[in-house]
């Protein structure tokens, strides 16, 4: 899988951004490397708060799971 980060400079000479395919991954950085290693980092915390709050939803619940494998 590849994630597109859409990128900006501030005005403060920060780059701040965003993974397009997941809005909600958000950070910045001094530089655009340091963005694209923090919005990775935002993308799995992101993947990890999403897990734990969905797997709650099926506590008790006789449910089936199932790896998906993106290619």
């Amino acid at each position: 899988m590849t994630l597109t980060a859409i990128i900006e400079k501030s005005n403060d000479g920060w780059y701040v951004g965003q993974i397009e395919e997941f809005p909600a991954a958000i950070s910045q950085g001094k530089s655009i490397e340091e963005l694209k290693a923090n919005l990775l980092d935002a993308f799995s915390l992101l993947m990890e708060v999403n897990k734990e709050t969905t797997g709650k939803q099926y506590v008790d619940k006789d449910v089936i799971r199932e790896n998906l494998l993106l290619v």
